[in-house]
């Protein structure tokens, strides 16, 4: 019996007495269609077979490279502005002082 079987079983159960449905009964059919809408999702996604686990762990790694890498290009841009400021800081400093004066 596959899931949709059972589920439509359950379904049936519930609706076939004469009272309401026991506790046990709508977690059996809250927990079978739950099950099916999982399944049904992850093969929409691509993501029903067994190599799925380690795609998503591929996946995961690049996310995380990714991340790293903007990280870096972002420490590397502030890291070169803090630099640039720096250098004009110490060129202002050389023109007040005189510094080209000297040259001469």
């Amino acid at each position: 019996m596959d899931e949709e079987e059972a589920l439509a079983r359950l379904i049936a159960l519930a609706g076939t007495g004469a009272a309401a449905p026991d506790a046990a009964l709508l977690r059996a059919v809250v927990e079978e269609a739950s099950e099916l809408g999982a399944r049904r999702a992850l093969a929409r996604l691509g993501l029903a077979d067994e190599a799925a686990r380690d795609d998503i762990g591929d996946l995961r790694q690049l996310l995380g490279a990714w991340r790293d890498a903007k990280k870096s290009v972002w420490a590397a841009v502030v890291d070169w502005a803090v630099r640039c400021v720096l250098a004009l800081v110490v060129v202002g400093l050389a023109v007040k002082l005189g510094l080209p004066g000297l040259l001469k």
